[in-house]
């Protein structure tokens, strides 16, 4: 308890030897002005816990130094001198993605979280437990967990404050990482509790799951990996993550809130909390649209999100990177909204020539995270070979090895390193970032890495096809998880890993907005930059996606620049503006293959019989059908 000297003694009122249950260890905040119902879980779980000292987080500047003292003290954060107010953190190597073998949805009934797989099959789309058994299993991890650590209460809201999509949570934790990057995704202190007031949240409770006992020493990044499960109770709003410090496990208003509770608040409320990135794009001629887009983590939507187009005169303004909650106005127009206050990106692969905006984003006010460094004082990761010198500088890995070189064998820096950064940071966000109606969706696209079959772009026929390819989904698999490899794998919605209920539900969610009246339904499209030939990829990709993006921008405006085809809309040859390019194989791009295309039938028609049998709705069985009649005609 050594950083708690770093407070004032006006900050502060040591009281640290008094019962917890009394709750006179607060060392800072006023517990008694919290509302009833927060104050109520604040003293369940403290009870259950037992840390040594509560903190109830305001949010402030003074509360962010205070913290990053603490961690840098630790041995968890190291200052970088060369960037303004940046700090690199390295994890237990043991902890360094989600863990979805270990994350749990817990519910009454087993198939309103998963769907009943076919006999002798493992289900891929999610894991269950009964919140009895779960919860008994958690009291006993949780029971002391945070003795000899300080309890961070955390006011947060997902979403503008007081916007009506917004949703608020109040998370505990015993990581100041945690507390530290919390504050950059979300809007995090005081504004947040007088905006709740009695009224609901999201329960969150999260521990590193290393208490000391005393005379224990800390360690610089303390977890507990035999021991880290991620847990969800619906009909309790409540999310518990114990014995992983890693973003992704411990960010709860993230994935666990964003889109796993999100997903069942969604339904339940009639709207959408989906994986995507909300973009805004601006013709020359000053017309503006805003496209939502899903993609597998890795695959490339922060680079589209903050996008610099190549052609003249377009621009393209980021909302969000990564989670949009999306509903239908009174006027029937879909309107998304970014829940989230920051970016919690991948760095590898992350140059000025791929995503200067994200580069110009990070140099002040980001952690890095299990990224490398060089003697110079200067970050590295793979990607910036071409920006670092490295003949010139020893670089130490994420490992701690101080004289990493490319050829050792090994990556400089974990292929999930992250980089978590201020949204109002990045030079192109758009102006309606935070607007709380939300910004109105034109397009929503579908994509992922397929080296083959899939071409450059495609429009769907209708909102039932879209629902289709949306479900159909398959990619690469990424660093983000906890499996390696470079494998495809389904995807569906590019939330395989997110889904908060039943997967059959879940499409039939989508597949009931096509049926209600007086809605504008946005064009679904599915597109793939990651077309191969001879083993190169066929298309440029980054900045010059715009050249894709125009031809959706003038397919939602009406252009008739496209042609029916067995798979889906195409564009017309010579549509996509490749004007500058050089020579470009456009044929192989759009090159439809017979044999590819029934093994792409084969592979989908196999997954829906292996893990919905019972829970497909009709209409996506039919799509597949149509499919295979389209096939069978080429």
């Amino acid at each position: 308890m050594a950083h708690l000297i770093l407070w004032s003694r006006k900050l502060y009122r040591p009281h640290l030897n008094l019962p917890i249950r009394s709750l006179n260890n607060v060392v800072y905040g006023d517990y008694g002005s919290l509302p009833t119902n927060v104050k109520s879980f604040v003293q369940e779980k403290a009870d259950l816990c037992k840390p040594a000292a509560v903190h109830i987080c305001d949010g402030s500047t003074a509360e962010a130094e205070h913290l990053a003292n603490v961690l840098i003290q630790k041995g968890t954060w190291k200052s970088l001198e060369n960037y303004e107010n940046c700090y690199l953190a390295r994890t237990d190597p043991r902890d360094v993605a989600r863990v979805e073998s270990k994350t749990f949805i817990c519910t009454n009934n087993k198939r309103d979280t998963i769907p009943t797989p076919a006999e002798g099959v493992k289900g891929q789309l999610g894991n269950w437990q009964h919140p009895e058994a779960m919860m008994q299993h958690l009291d006993g991890l949780f029971s002391g967990c945070m003795e000899g650590r300080t309890m961070y209460v955390m006011p947060f809201s997902m979403g503008p404050i007081g916007s009506p999509f917004s949703k608020i949570g109040i998370q505990l934790t015993d990581s100041p990482y945690t507390v530290s990057s919390t504050r950059v995704m979300t809007r995090m202190g005081s504004k947040v509790l007088q905006t709740l007031g009695d009224g609901h949240f999201t329960r969150c409770t999260h521990s590193v799951g290393y208490p000391l006992a005393q005379g224990k020493a800390d360690v610089p990044w303390p977890c507990n990996p035999d021991n880290t499960i991620i847990t969800h109770f619906p009909a309790s709003n409540q999310i518990i993550s114990f014995g992983s410090g890693y973003g992704g496990n411990s960010l709860l208003g993230k994935k666990c809130f964003a889109l796993r509770l999100g997903s069942i608040l969604a339904k339940q409320e009639g709207w959408l909390a989906e994986h995507m990135l909300i973009l805004g794009i601006t013709n020359p001629e000053g017309e503006k649209k805003y496209i939502a887009a899903a993609f597998p983590s890795a695959c490339g939507k922060t680079n589209l999100a903050m996008m610099k187009p190549t052609l003249p005169g377009w621009k393209v303004e980021c909302v969000g990177d990564d989670i949009a909650w999306m509903r239908f106005d009174e006027e029937g127009i879909l309107r998304a909204v970014n829940p989230e206050n920051g970016f919690f990106g991948v760095a590898p692969g992350t140059s000025n020539s791929t995503n200067p905006s994200a580069m110009a984003t990070i140099t002040r006010n980001t952690v890095f995270t299990n990224v490398a460094e060089t003697s110079k004082g200067e970050l590295f990761w793979e990607g910036l070979e071409d920006e670092v010198d490295l003949s010139q500088v020893n670089v130490t890995s994420w490992l701690g090895d101080t004289d990493w070189r490319p050829e050792s064998g090994k990556p400089s820096s974990h292929p999930n390193s992250r980089f978590c950064t201020p949204s109002r940071q990045c030079p192109v966000m758009d102006a309606a970032w935070e607007d709380p109606k939300g910004v109105p969706i034109s397009a929503i696209l579908f994509g992922g890495r397929r080296p083959t079959t899939i071409p450059l772009v495609m429009e769907a026929k209708n909102w039932r096809q879209g629902v289709y390819w949306g479900a159909a989904m398959r990619s690469e698999a990424t660093a983000a998880a906890e499996h390696g490899g470079k494998v495809i794998m389904h995807d569906p919605f590019a939330m395989r890993p997110f889904f908060g209920y039943n997967f059959g539900d879940y499409i039939q969610h989508w597949l009931d907005f096509g049926n209600k009246e007086g809605l504008s339904l946005p064009k679904v499209y599915f597109v793939n930059w990651f077309r191969k030939q001879d083993g190169k990829f066929i298309w440029p990709g980054f900045g010059e996606n715009c050249r894709v993006l125009e031809w959706i921008f003038n397919r939602a405006k009406g252009a008739d620049t496209a042609v029916e085809t067995p798979i889906g809309v195409l564009p017309k040859p010579g549509a996509i503006n490749t004007e500058g390019l050089g020579p470009l194989d456009m044929k192989s791009l759009f090159d439809i293959n017979k044999s590819d295309w029934e093994a792409e039938y084969d592979a989908v028609q196999k997954y829906f019989n292996e893990q919905l049998p019972q829970d497909l709705p009709p209409a996506i069985q039919q799509e597949l059908n149509s499919l295979r009649s389209r096939l069978s005609d080429m």
